[in-house]
């Protein structure tokens, strides 16, 4: 029960890696506030965690709204005072029309970039002020590997990570004076709803080519590395950019091709 009597507001957090934080950070004994647009969807995922007698809560928020980023940070506060953890989870794209560098429309580009950072920096901006008064917090930002190694298509979506790991790195050095700190988490391929939907068997077969352990990450091993940034154990650490990927992008650019050869030696 590493994060017995902290509070942590989590967004996106109806399915897939948001789900699994909720989920994680309930299990160490945290009141875990689920931020969502689907408040029935949000509520359903929190009476099945409340059954097995965790403290989940939800509150409400819309990335399109950008007051929405306020008003969830303040009904956590309202309702229990402080908040211990913020993980910034959402992040979204247009797979069909966020293509290569010259494909992409611009304004697909920016709508992209802008909605990802504006997230975290608005929901961060808001938590700071509070976690500054109760004596130091941890933000935890999901970003991408497709933040650091350069996709051949998700142009907006890619630069918007990078910008959000570089956002990341700022915060915890900015913020480090309240005792507050800021790391962020960088998921591989994971299996998700949402990659069983946009990406096709072919591709994810030449991806996982690349991927040194031979598979997608599961939803719960990411949630693992964001409960342990949230806990005490991990009080000395911010400012990190950590992926968990599998492996992806540490070997030679040429893994997948000299792998086969070895193969068949």
């Amino acid at each position: 029960m590493k994060l017995q009597n902290k509070v942590i507001l989590i967004t996106a957090s109806t399915r897939g890696i948001g789900l699994a934080c909720v989920k994680e950070c309930a299990k160490e004994g945290a009141t875990v506030y689920m931020a969502a647009r689907n408040l029935a969807l949000a509520k359903a995922e929190a009476d099945k965690l409340i059954s097995h007698g965790y403290n989940v809560k939800c509150v409400y928020n819309d990335a399109s709204k950008p007051e929405s980023f306020v008003t969830m940070i303040e009904d956590v506060i309202n309702d229990s005072g402080r908040i211990d953890v913020l993980v910034n989870n959402f992040g979204t794209s247009k797979p069909g029309l966020d293509l290569d560098f010259s494909n992409t429309d611009t304004d697909v580009f920016l709508d992209t970039v802008t909605i990802n950072l504006r997230s975290v920096f608005a929901g961060s901006k808001e938590a700071v002020k509070h976690m500054a008064k109760q004596g130091g917090g941890s933000i935890i930002n999901i970003s991408s590997v497709g933040g650091i190694v350069p996709d051949i298509s998700q142009v907006s979506y890619g630069t918007s990570k990078a910008a959000i790991n570089y956002l990341t790195k700022l915060i915890a050095v900015h913020e480090a004076k309240n005792n507050i700190r800021c790391n962020a988490v960088l998921p591989g391929m994971t299996a998700t709803e949402a990659v069983e939907k946009n990406l096709s068997g072919e591709f994810r077969n030449v991806f996982l080519r690349n991927i040194p352990l031979k598979r997608m990450g599961e939803p719960k091993e990411i949630a693992n590395a964001v409960v342990y940034f949230a806990r005490d154990d991990s009080g000395y650490t911010t400012g990190q950019i950590l992926t968990v990927s599998g492996g992806f992008g540490a070997a030679t650019p040429l893994y997948a091709d000299l792998s086969d050869k070895t193969s068949k030696r």
